[in-house]
């Protein structure tokens, strides 16, 4: 299989997505990108306890 015809397949399966952008209905973006936002802050927080050399 060629890259050109892998890429011509690709191209075929994302222009054949649902027509609402393919996000499921249960996804709000607000929760998502504030779970992420509390998970990374909770990382950072549990980094800087575990290095306190500095």
């Amino acid at each position: 299989m060629s890259f050109q015809s892998t890429a011509a397949q690709l191209v075929t399966l994302a222009a054949e997505g649902e027509p609402h952008g393919g996000n499921h209905e249960s996804l709000n973006p607000a929760v998502t990108g504030g779970s992420a936002l509390i998970i990374l802050l909770l990382l950072l927080w549990i980094t800087t306890r575990f290095n306190r050399d500095r």
